[in-house]
């Protein structure tokens, strides 16, 4: 096992003191750059499920509306639920989301940006995570089989470690 560091970005474990007691990185020395950080997933149900998305006519309203919000305030709240995540003054969400009809899925897609210390791949992740718990909660009624896959980043950009792009 690779022991813990106790200096952020200067072991692989970085919420670890030098002792192993988890700990919230210090970033206070870290210069403040642009951050984005892009992350998507995506859900699978019944045909008739998506469907029931697509005509708007879910019995609890407009489920990709209403995802959309959720992913955002999952981004916002992200601190809350993430124990060692810095709370953080996100300057921009952007969701959207893409329905496959061939696949019998919604994708969605997350991009969140600061002007800070440290970055946003968190908050992407859980902007969508959110967004398709969301889809999961709203329609559960007709299809308790869905299934969320694929939860990760695409891309990041700022920071001392510079830019990020998923492989293909």
């Amino acid at each position: 096992m690779t022991s813990p560091s106790s200096e952020a970005g200067a072991g692989p474990l970085t919420h670890f003191d030098a002792t192993g007691h988890a700990h919230m990185v210090d970033v206070g020395a870290k210069n403040e750059t642009h951050r984005v950080a892009v992350a998507a997933g995506t859900i699978r149900m019944k045909p008739e499920t998506l469907a029931l998305i697509q005509s708007g006519n879910a019995k609890k309203g407009d489920v990709l509306g209403i995802a959309r919000i959720a992913a955002i305030m999952g981004a916002k709240r992200t601190s809350d639920l993430v124990p060692l995540c810095h709370p953080l003054a996100i300057t921009r969400v952007a969701v959207d989301f893409e329905v496959d009809a061939a696949a019998n899925s919604v994708h969605c897609r997350a991009q969140v940006e600061l002007y800070g210390k440290t970055g946003v791949e968190m908050e992407a992740l859980t902007a969508v995570q959110v967004g398709l718990l969301t889809i999961y909660d709203m329609c559960k009624a007709v299809d308790r089989g869905m299934v969320m896959t694929n939860v990760r980043v695409l891309e990041k950009h700022g920071g001392k470690s510079g830019d990020w792009t998923a492989a293909v």
